[in-house]
C-alpha cells in the first residue's frame, strides 16, 4: 500500500468523479457530482470538462454522462483475468437451465461490482445491472457471501466504511443484525435474500473462493419474489450453483 504523499489526490479525485456514476446516477450536473464526491462544485467541473475532453464523458451543457469509451478501463482487469470467461459460461448455463438471471461479484469496499452476468429474457430489477455495476454489499445475496468470508479484521474494515442504507422495510440496517446473518450464511453456505434490495426480487448465492480475497466471488441466480418460492430457489436454484462452484474450481486447477 502505497503512503499517502506518494498518491496523485487529483487522479484520486477524478476516479471519485467517474465513480460517482451508476445505474441510479446515469446523468448529473456539476451540482449532483460535487455532492456525492464532496468536491467544489469548481473541482467538480474541472474534472467532468476533462472527462468531456479526453472523451470518457460528455455532456449537453447541463448534464453529463460516461461514453462506453470507459469501459475500456475495466476491459485491461477483464481481459487479464481468464477465469471470468469459465464464470462467464457457467452463468449462461445456468439461464439456459432455468431461464432465470445469473451473475457474478466482487466485493470492492461497502459494494459488490458486477463482472459476469447473463440475463433473463425477463426483466427482474427496475435498475439495468451490467458489468461495472455496483450495489450495496450488505442487501444483495452475493455481496452477503462475499462478507460471510471475510476475517473478523476484514469484516471490521467492512463495518467502518459500510453506511448500512435501508433500501427497503426488509433491508438489515444494523451491524448485529447482520453479523448474525453473515454468521447463519458462512454455516449453511449460501445467502438467500428476499427483496432486502428492492421489493419483488428475491436471490441467491453462493462464494466461490479465489487464492486471495482479492479474487473471492460470489455467483447468484435472481428471479421475482412472486414467481419463485424461498424453497424453491434452495432446492432448485442451490444445486446448480454449488455445481457450477465446482466447475469453475476444477477449471481453475487445471490452468
Amino acid at each position: 500500500m502505497p503512503q499517502r504523499d506518494e498518491t496523485v489526490q487529483s487522479l484520486v479525485r477524478g476516479l471519485a468523479v467517474i465513480r460517482s456514476f451508476d445505474a441510479a446516477h446515469r446523468r448529473q450536473t456539476i451540482t449532483d457530482v460535487a455532492a456525492r464526491t464532496g468536491l467544489t462544485r469548481a473541482a467538480a467541473r474541472r474534472f467532468l470538462l476533462t472527462l468531456c475532453e479526453i472523451g470518457l464523458a460528455r455532456t449537453d451543457g447541463k448534464n453529463y454522462e460516461l461514453t462506453p469509451a470507459v469501459l475500456e478501463i475495466g476491459q485491461a482487469y477483464l481481459a487479464a483475468a481468464s477465469e471470468l470467461e469459465v464464470v462467464q459460461d457457467e452463468l449462461r448455463g445456468l439461464t439456459l437451465e432455468f431461464d432465470e438471471s445469473a451473475s457474478a461479484a466482487m466485493l470492492d469496499g461497502a459494494d459488490i461490482i458486477y463482472v459476469a452476468r447473463s440475463p433473463a429474457r425477463h426483466r427482474i430489477m427496475t435498475i439495468g445491472l451490467g458489468l461495472g455495476t455496483r450495489l450495496p454489499a450488505h442487501a444483495t445475496s452475493m455481496g452477503q457471501a462475499l462478507l460471510s468470508m471475510l476475517s473478523p479484521r476484514e469484516l471490521e474494515a467492512y463495518f467502518s466504511v459500510a453506511r448500512l442504507e435501508r433500501r427497503t422495510a426488509h433491508t438489515l440496517t444494523t451491524r448485529a443484525a447482520l453479523k448474525q446473518r453473515l454468521e447463519e450464511v458462512r454455516a449453511r453456505g449460501y445467502a438467500l435474500v428476499s427483496e432486502e434490495l428492492e421489493l419483488g426480487l428475491r436471490s441467491i448465492a453462493v462464494p466461490v473462493p479465489g487464492r486471495t480475497t482479492r479474487t473471492n466471488i460470489a455467483i447468484n441466480m435472481s428471479a421475482q419474489a412472486g414467481r419463485v418460492t424461498a424453497e424453491e430457489m434452495v432446492e432448485r436454484f442451490l444445486p446448480a450453483l454449488r455445481r457450477a462452484v465446482r466447475h469453475i474450481g476444477l477449471a481453475a486447477d487445471a490452468r
